[in-house]
């Protein structure tokens, strides 16, 4: 329901709250209603909220939005799935009123809406969506006035369970599997879906994560929603050289560490002992028209505190480098991850 003069984006809404439906009720269980509905107020506030089976969005926010600019993060559609996911996230579960709620609601709503959004423009595309979501959670830091806290104990700090939070459940699906993540939200939903008290907390999640991953994850569910948990990798040298079969000797030197964050920022460098992606590419990350065909290889290696190198021999020449390319973790300087070769 919109003003007929604004009609500019109205299609791109319908796309996505039918990928979003897709999506959603296969993963989390079904939607609840007949109808879903947008409907278009005055540019008065600058928001948008889920009601049962009814989204109000502002004007400006999506129905006049000009996103024809290719290299503009689609936030129409990113907002039309986060306020969807609401009607599971909030309206059919609701969190105790507690330290962690929003945890419950708002970062489940922005992991969902990430969901889509791989589904819609592709994994290799969505590190723009990933890194914008990174650089407002650090920035946003630095303006925190009293005490920055972990995700399961957020008291409704938006750039923690916005930003934060869905950093930390796409980091998390990524490293324990999506059918282990999402059957921890049908779990939830299952035990907690459209009941009165006593309330879900965000502890009930993150057992329930805890129960569908490895042994290995135990420690990285830990840095996640129980401390303050930075990583700082970056990528410090890089070659090529052409074999004589044609193909080329790559290696890529990367430094990584981990500190831990207490409320007031003071930092705590701890041991690392993570799986990351490292990335060889003929063109950059997220930058400009990249697509799959840009990427030369893609692999999973264990990364340590300190300097370490890795060594590749590929059919193509990549010409960019990096580690943690789609910036899925909460890097303190994600610019650094990937370098031009040489």
């Amino acid at each position: 329901y919109h003003d007929a003069a604004h009609g500019r984006n109205v299609e791109r809404m319908l796309k996505a709250l039918a990928a979003s439906l897709d999506y959603f009720q296969a993963s989390f269980g079904p939607y609840q209603f007949r109808q879903a509905r947008i409907t278009e107020y005055p540019d008065y506030a600058g928001y948008a909220q889920s009601f049962p089976n009814t989204f109000a969005w502002s004007e400006g926010l999506g129905f006049i939005a000009d996103l024809r600019n290719p290299e503009k993060i689609d936030y129409v559609t990113y907002i039309a799935a986060h306020e969807f996911a609401h009607q599971w996230w909030a309206h059919q579960v609701v969190g105790a009123d507690v330290q962690g709620a929003t945890a419950l609601s708002e970062s489940q709503a922005q992991y969902s809406a990430l969901m889509v959004m791989e589904r819609l423009y592709g994994r290799d595309q969505i590190r723009r969506f990933l890194k914008k979501e990174l650089d407002t959670y650090l920035s946003s830091r630095g303006d925190e006035t009293i005490e920055e806290l972990p995700l399961g104990r957020v008291e409704n700090q938006t750039y923690i369970h916005y930003q934060k939070g869905g950093l930390v459940m796409y980091l998390l699906r990524d490293q324990i599997g999506e059918a282990a993540v999402n059957g921890a939200l049908r779990q939830m939903i299952a035990d907690f879906g459209f009941k009165a008290g006593p309330y879900p907390r965000s502890t009930d999640l993150v057992a329930a994560l805890r129960a569908r991953a490895p042994a290995d994850k135990q420690g990285l569910i830990t840095d996640l929603f129980e401390r303050i948990t930075l990583y700082d990798v970056k990528t410090v040298g890089s070659s090529v050289t052409a074999r004589p079969d044609g193909r080329f000797d790559v290696s890529v030197t990367i430094e990584a560490r981990k500190l831990y964050v207490d409320g007031q920022g003071t930092e705590t460098e701890a041991p690392l002992a993570e799986a990351m992606d490292i990335g060889l590419f003929t063109a950059q990350p997220g930058e400009g028209a990249f697509n799959p065909r840009d990427v030369v290889l893609m692999e999973r290696k264990p990364i340590r505190t300190g300097s370490q190198t890795f060594r590749f021999v590929t059919a193509r020449r990549p010409t960019f480098v990096g580690v943690d390319p789609y910036n899925k973790w909460i890097d303190r300087d994600s610019d650094d991850n990937v370098k031009a070769v040489g």
